[in-house]
């Protein structure tokens, strides 16, 4: 089993669930300590080879993935891998797109739309999902899971 992360890791949030996840803006020195084992890259280019492994889910800078079925089995993935594993949701600042991310996870806890920005906003970033189209995807997440069909 690998190490989680600790807890007073800068961006760190933990999930009602126990899971551990990191929120990171690319554009920033990747923090010193600990690396992921995992990272989901929200971004507009597919990101440089890392020494872990990483998704890509290409999604420009305040809109929205370019594939939305394909993020949400992504997010899914980094979800169900942050049992036991160091994940990561990470673009650009850090805010937006992650924090979109950081609210997807909350739909997979159980959380509704709203309750998850909600969450987000408290716990990792007060201007997380900053666009309404963000906030929509929040909501075709739900729906997506609550159908059963946003599972991988």
């Amino acid at each position: 089993m690998t190490e989680m992360w600790k807890t007073d890791t800068p961006k760190v949030v933990t999930l009602p669930s126990g899971r551990i996840i990191r929120g990171r803006g690319l554009r920033y020195d990747l923090p010193e300590g600990q690396t992921p084992t995992l990272a989901v890259h929200l971004t507009d280019h597919e990101p440089p080879e890392q020494p872990w492994e990483s998704l890509w889910v290409p999604w420009r800078d305040f809109w929205l993935p370019a594939d939305p079925m394909d993020a949400m089995r992504k997010l899914r993935v980094a979800y169900d891998r942050a049992t036991d594993e160091r994940v990561e949701i990470c673009c650009g600042g850090g805010i937006g797109r992650t924090g979109t991310g950081l609210s997807a996870l909350c739909i997979f806890e159980g959380m509704d739309p709203k309750e998850a920005v909600k969450w987000v906003r408290r716990n990792y970033h007060p201007r997380a999902v900053e666009v309404p189209w963000q906030r929509r995807f929040i909501r075709q997440v739900h729906a997506a899971d609550a159908s059963g069909s946003g599972q991988s």
